[in-house]
């Protein structure tokens, strides 16, 4: 008993993708090259013709429509003319036009579904066909294809013509793939000659075809030879006992925009994957003894025709296999590795000085700017080091670091074992195994030691750039520079210690027992003071107020440091708090000692009223600031760029830095260690 066949249901259930809107005349060029295979006509005697259709054609010259925008001139597609001197529609071929799931070109890579794709992206299809008979009288037939009522109209009668010909003319171009096709007839042909590169670069080559669209007619050999720059290559892999040709392909940069892999089923492209960075120093155009050109490698295999999907867009072939099948079945990430690993073979050659440059770039940027991946770039499989030489730093700090974490990752995964002799695990491959652990954990640890060297070149950089002042720019806010020592409105116990960068001032102030900055002093754990002098301390002018630092957790000794920031170059300094540094920094000490000072934790400090006081005043050594200086009977730095001296009332050691002497002294002390990771000093 027969089934009966539901059009509408089929048409509902085939699948074309928004933007595969000209597949289904790619189809019919494809069956049109198949048909003058049928009819055994040698490639130069072929002939193919696609004719576009659009919306409201005028019959101005092509001299005239290239004067003027071709936006006005062209309307919208709305179906297209493929016209053939192939075989024709005969009765064999029109009875497998009729049965839907064809076998009749089975051989041939035919799905017998290419028709229901005509009237996914078309209201409907007309066929007119001259085809010869087994006595010689050609016939003509003609039909009218569409969703309502599948084949109508059939009109067999005797031919007037005695040539072949076979018109398939596609209307109503569905407007939401009509919108999201390419518009041109140059973009449409380049578009039909890469789904069709196969037949170009097969032995005895493909047909001529032409597409016209008003009065310009583009010929696809005209295009090859544009976009061809060498004869292609072959090559066969086997994966698993299944064969797989391989056709190296160079085209044109201006071809195409990417390398990629064409995976192609029925002698037709099915799927394209950019590989662009999936090869060492594959990025940018290749360049060979002719010039530059783009790499594609065009893939067929009888299990990509057995395994592509009845619309050919794509292949029912798993990413990863089942684990029960991974030993026979294929997957296509082992299609693609294998067909990957055998492009870059056939590019090695071309590829040498890519990837010497890629591996310059990485050497350079890791020498100059991120010395904390020097320990890590052995561990780095050399393929990941060929990097884009045209790569920013941005984008190779993400990629190293991602390297680092993986390296990271697997350090941690093997430590949970390392301790533990695996069953029957001989000493010697135990203490390998050992050694090769803790080589790793060194090689870490010292990235992250010239991570922190490295960020500390940073911080000073900034800082001096904070300080200078730019052409037409006032000098940075004050804030910038309080917020690169350590951020603003924050305790000790709400940021990270890699958040503050005391060291800037002394080395001795990165431990700390408590720090605050820009909190008043009611709110800080280490005082009780409550003394009507607090809005002072977080007034807006955020310079007035100080960061703040107990120092030791021990009892005693113990010792408060104030810094106090003034904006670069301000010129202001005034006998009394509100206007002098040091006043300000002596009383805010005062203060803390009269409410006072406690631990972190709360717990009193005896004799609190005679901790050592450090009080550092960051500014610019302007006249009224080195006044205020001498007032206070300051000593004058070797430099020239500060002062210091003892206030015995206050019990306070006072140092005031200028922002030159700040850069300069952090500099020095950091030397030593900028310079074993080879970072500039100047």
């Amino acid at each position: 008993m027969s089934l009966d066949t539901n059009l509408h249901g089929r048409l509902r259930n085939t699948v074309l993708p928004l933007n595969s809107g000209l597949l289904p005349m790619f189809e019919a060029v494809v069956n049109g090259i198949h048909a003058i295979e049928e009819a055994k006509l040698p490639a130069d005697r072929g002939k193919i013709v696609i004719e576009v259709i659009r919306d409201g054609q005028t019959a101005m010259s092509f001299q005239t429509r290239k004067k003027r925008d071709e936006s006005e001139t062209r309307g919208e597609i709305t179906g297209f003319k493929i016209i053939d001197n192939g075989i024709g529609f005969n009765d064999a071929n029109m009875k497998s036009f009729i049965t839907l799931d064809s076998e009749y070109k089975a051989a041939q890579g035919g799905r017998g579904v290419g028709r229901l794709l005509w009237l996914k992206a078309f209201k409907c299809a007309t066929v007119a066909s001259v085809y010869d008979t087994e006595n010689g009288a050609p016939k003509r037939r003609s039909f009218t294809f569409d969703s309502q009522q599948g084949v109508s109209n059939p009109d067999v009668v005797d031919a007037q013509e005695q040539e072949r010909c076979t018109i398939v003319h596609l209307t109503g171009f569905t407007k939401r793939y009509r919108e999201a096709s390419p518009k041109t007839a140059k973009i449409i042909a380049k578009s039909l000659f890469e789904h069709c590169l196969w037949y170009f670069v097969r032995p005895g080559g493909a047909p001529k075809v032409l597409m016209v669209d008003g009065e310009e007619t583009i010929s696809l050999h005209d295009v090859y030879e544009e976009h061809m720059v060498d004869r292609a290559t072959t090559d066969t892999i086997d994966l698993k006992g299944n064969s797989f040709e391989l056709i190296h392909i160079k085209l044109s940069p201006s071809s195409t925009r990417n390398h990629s892999i064409a995976f192609c089923a029925a002698k037709r492209l099915v799927a394209k994957e950019n590989i662009k960075g999936k090869i060492p120093g594959l990025y940018g155009s290749i360049h060979d003894e002719a010039g530059e050109f783009v790499y594609e490698c065009y893939v067929s295999s009888s299990i990509l025709d057995e395994h592509v999907r009845a619309e050919r867009t794509g292949f029912d072939i798993q990413e990863e296999p089942l684990e029960l099948f991974a030993s026979k079945e294929l997957s296509q990430r082992e299609i693609r590795e294998a067909v990957i690993s055998c492009a870059a073979k056939f590019l090695s050659g071309y590829l040498e000085e890519q990837c010497r440059l890629g591996k310059e770039r990485v050497t350079t940027f890791v020498a100059k700017k991120a010395p904390r991946y020097r320990p890590i770039l052995s561990r780095i499989p050399e393929e990941q080091l060929a990097v884009n030489p045209d790569i920013s730093d941005k984008e190779l700090d993400v990629l190293l670091h991602k390297q680092l974490a993986e390296i990271e990752r697997k350090m941690l995964e093997d430590g949970h074992d390392v301790m533990h002799p695996q069953p029957h695990e001989s000493f010697p491959d135990y203490r390998k195994r050992l050694d090769e652990y803790l080589e790793t954990a060194e090689d870490i640890k010292r990235s992250d030691l010239a991570n922190y060297v490295s960020h500390r070149r940073v911080i000073i950089d900034l800082l001096e750039m904070a300080i200078q002042k730019k052409e037409g720019e006032n000098y940075a806010r004050e804030d910038l520079i309080h917020t690169l020592i350590m951020p603003m409105r924050r305790e000790s116990n709400e940021i990270p210690i890699d958040s503050c960068n005391l060291w800037l001032i002394d080395e001795r102030l990165a431990f700390h027992d408590y720090l605050a900055s820009d909190k008043p002093l009611s709110s800080m754990p280490i005082t009780g003071a409550l003394v009507g002098k607090e809005p002072d301390i977080v007034a807006l002018n955020v310079f007035d107020n100080p960061i703040l630092v107990s120092e030791g957790s021990r009892l005693p000794p113990a010792a408060l440091i104030v810094i106090e920031l003034k904006r670069p170059l301000r010129n202001d300094a005034a006998q009394g708090e509100d206007k002098d540094p040091i006043e300000q920094a002596l009383g805010y000490l005062d203060r803390i000692r009269q409410g006072r000072v406690l631990t972190a934790t709360g717990r009193p400090i005896p004799d609190s009223e005679n901790v050592p006081g450090f009080c550092y005043i960051l500014c610019d050594l302007t006249p009224t600031i080195v006044q205020r200086c001498k007032v206070h009977d300051g000593i004058r730095t070797s430099d020239g760029l500060g002062y210091f001296f003892y206030n015995k009332t206050f019990k306070a050691y006072v140092e005031v830095i200028s922002f030159d002497r700040l850069v300069n002294s952090a500099k020095e002390r950091n030397r030593a260690f900028f310079d074993k990771l080879g970072l500039p000093t100047t």
